[in-house]
């Protein structure tokens, strides 16, 4: 970022030239003219002619105009909305540096929020000082409470009057229409309100964080807790040291599930006695936009939202709290592709403030950083309360299969059963949705694909249709199969999660049962539902994905069920294992957060892999130790770099000719591998044939220069569109 005075300071003397990035795929920001007059300072949001059309910018730099004859287009307005912090450009810059994209980009998600226009004024109506032709009581009491403007229903509601007295008023020119902007106020925190009642482990914990957020600089802290132990309350307590900082002090705490976001906005509201401000798909665009608007002016003090939150313009952000930091969903894979984990350590390095990464289940890199010191290391080893952790048991379905078309063990239906007996719940567990993962014919062996792609499609046979968990793509099942045209041969492969409610139901008849995944709970609105309704025991059984898995307490559920725990273990993935067992623990983690002790019950096919024998234990320092080992072995993260190239074109013949231009063009480096190229597991999306490299760098190589310098000497093709993904969460 090119650091310079406001241009208004000395305009009179000299013209300014601003540099001004644009929220597009863009390499650079691009130079305009100041216009005199229109006192430019760095962050300013502008409108910036290119080539037809005008665009918004941000200026990032500002230079006196000396030497040199170019001409320069000029800026044509300044926009009346809040300008960027300068820490705000340099986490941008820096953001898109780290990815090897285009700074646009990153601006683009910051700017996201202002593209909804502003909520609608409302119409509400105030005496307007003059006397009604006709005066009755109604009227009278009417008049009297419209001293200041009110909706039509308030003023019936605050006169005890009727609508039709309103009317009449407003007929009359007593009453008159006025339009108010709706405008949202997010109350001051209140830090001396008490917090919840700790045991001695938070109590050590919460005030360790009070020490890190007290020094008011970069530190990153790892808060390692069992599930259920209780880290929600502990990181309220370091949110109220650092609002209590400064009058103006920002936190922002990231969700890595919209489903988690109301049971977190409680929590922050009982503590401080205002409710936080929300940052996430579930919010409609005009409140979205109100939302951005106070965080950079200040106004909203805590946020709470998805990782696209980490890019609104703070301008005093004391903390930032990454909850469930393991967790996949912070890995964006399309557009701006980025890490929020990784991101929010570097925002809060270049903001200067503490962060906090809270998780049950610690990635294995946030966990070589706590090994290492560079991350301050608190445990907590014990569950909040009276309540124990689960015991985990794993069952051997060679030993104990299902019965012929089920997929439920007999040991697992028999606990099911029993925790019916004892009024309790019981949580089947499968990270699959849908009825079936493949439909095939049984004539000619076809499997549904979607058009123009490699995925299979899904049978969901709630709605009847195929669909395509991946493009999109939907249609109803046909009555025959499309390549043989066999009359009722297509058949369902697999089980998914409405599949194992089917067998649940034809077992347990009386049992009441609810299916909790993204499509039957498609908003953050329904998955609360779902989630209130099982917390009261409105459900004896619940059938879910991995959307169940993540933080939510449930009192009355004892059992939890994984119906196929090998299911992650699957396909080339490096980090499978570390998944596997996240996902498992934290599922497991669900059973018994009360008085009442809870079991997990693991159906696997591959009892003696290290990751169900860890689980089993319950020995995570085991697993890590190995898991560790075979990474430094291989030289993967954490110990090494990793980052995908992915190449896609129209045209087979055009991408394979591309990409081994791209692999003759890589720079030979010390520290570097590049594999590739190599048809993607997905070698067909949209129409479009995949090509990808992997690369391995050594920690000590600047992988982002390497990148940088390979896609700088070959140019794609137009059809071509090359993609780089650093440290890359999928391989498909």
């Amino acid at each position: 970022m090119t650091v310079g005075m406001d241009a208004a300071d000395d305009e009179a003397s000299e013209k300014w030239i601003a540099q001004v990035l644009l929220p597009l795929p863009l390499p650079e920001a691009f130079d305009y003219e100041a216009p005199v007059g229109m006192g430019l300072k760095l962050g300013d949001q502008v409108a910036a002619p290119l080539g037809a059309r005008v665009v918004r910018g941000v200026v990032i730099g500002l230079r006196p105009a000396r030497g040199g004859n170019r001409p320069l287009k000029a800026v044509a307005e300044r926009l009346d909305d809040w300008p960027l912090p300068p820490r705000t450009l340099e986490f941008i810059q820096w953001a898109a540096r780290y990815a090897v994209d285009w700074p646009g980009q990153p601006l683009a998600m910051t700017l996201r929020g202002l593209r909804a226009p502003k909520p609608k004024p409302e119409r509400r109506v105030v005496a307007t000082g003059s006397t009604p032709e006709r005066s009755t009581p109604a009227r009278i009491r009417a008049l009297a409470a419209a001293t200041t403007p009110l909706t039509r229903a308030d003023l019936t509601r605050a006169g005890g009057v009727s609508a039709s007295v309103i009317k009449g008023l407003l007929d009359d020119g007593a009453l008159g229409e006025v339009a108010i902007s709706p405008s949202v106020h997010w109350g001051a925190p209140d830090c001396g309100l008490p917090g919840a009642a700790l045991n001695s482990s938070q109590v050590a914990a919460a005030e360790a964080l009070k020490v890190v957020v007290g020094q008011d600089q970069f530190t990153v802290a790892l808060l390692d807790g069992v599930t259920g132990s209780g880290k929600t309350e502990v990181y309220l307590e370091a949110a109220a040291g650092a609002l209590a900082l400064d009058p103006q002090a920002q936190v922002l705490v990231l969700l890595p599930e919209i489903a988690l976001t109301q049971a977190v906005l409680d929590r922050f509201t009982v503590r401080f006695g205002a409710a936080p401000a929300q940052w996430h798909s579930g919010v409609a665009p005009p409140k979205r936009r109100q939302t951005w608007e106070g965080v950079a002016s200040g106004a909203a003090r805590i946020v709470v939202g998805a990782r696209s939150a980490l890019f609104l313009p703070f301008v005093c952000l004391k903390l930032i709290v990454v909850d469930e930091e393991h967790d996949s969903s912070y890995k964006q894979e399309d557009g701006f592709i980025y890490h929020a984990r990784d991101l929010a350590v570097a925002r809060a390095k270049i903001e200067d403030c503490a962060v906090v990464l809270a998780s049950a289940t610690p990635s294995l890199e946030t966990l070589w950083n706590a090994q290492g010191g560079r991350y301050q290391w608190l445990r907590l080893s014990d569950r909040h309360g009276a309540a124990g952790m689960p015991d985990i048991s794993l069952i051997d379905m060679r030993a104990s299969p299902p019965d012929k078309g089920g997929w439920l063990s007999p040991r697992l239906v028999g606990a099911v059963a029993d925790t019916l007996a004892r009024g309790e719940q019981s949580l089947l567990f499968l990270n699959r949705r849908g009825y079936a993962p493949l439909v095939l014919c049984r004539a000619c062996g076809e499997r549904m694909r979607a058009p123009d792609s490699d995925s299979w499609l899904v049978e969901h046979r709630y709605t009847g249709r195929l669909v395509c968990h991946l493009t999109g793509f939907s249609m109803p099942k046909p009555d025959r199969c499309p390549h043989c045209g066999a009359p009722e041969s297509l058949v369902a492969i697999g089980p998914g999660v409405e599949r194992i409610e089917e067998e649940a139901r034809r077992l347990f008849p009386n049992a009441r049962l609810a299916v909790f995944s993204s499509d039957t709970a498609s908003s953050a609105a329904d998955a609360r539902a779902l989630i209130d309704a099982m917390a009261a025991g409105e459900f004896d059984i619940m059938v879910a994905t991995q959307a169940a898995a993540k933080g939510h307490n449930f009192p009355g559920l004892t059992l939890v069920g994984v119906v196929d725990a090998d299911l992650g273990l699957r396909g080339g993935d490096l980090r499978a294992a570390e998944r596997t067992y996240q996902l498992l623990t934290q599922v497991s983690g669900r059973a018994g957060r009360r008085d009442q002790p809870g079991r997990a019950l693991i159906q696997t096919w591959a009892p003696d892999h290290p990751v169900m024998q860890a689980i089993a234990a319950g020995d995570r320092d085991a697993f890590v130790a190995v898991e560790m080992s075979e990474r430094e072995l291989a030289g993967l993260p954490p110990y090494g770099r990793l980052a995908a190239v992915i190449v896609s074109g129209p045209d087979a013949a055009a991408l394979e000719t591309f990409v081994q231009a791209l692999a003759a063009a890589a720079p030979n480096a010390q520290g570097v591998s590049v594999y590739g190229p190599a048809d993607a597991p997905l070698g067909l999306v949209r129409g479009r044939r995949r090509k990808r490299f992997l690369v391995r760098a050594d920690r000590s190589v600047n992988l982002q220069a390497y990148l940088g310098a390979w896609r700088a000497r070959v140019r794609p093709p137009g059809a071509i569109r090359l993609t780089i993904d650093v440290d890359p969460y999928s391989f498909l």
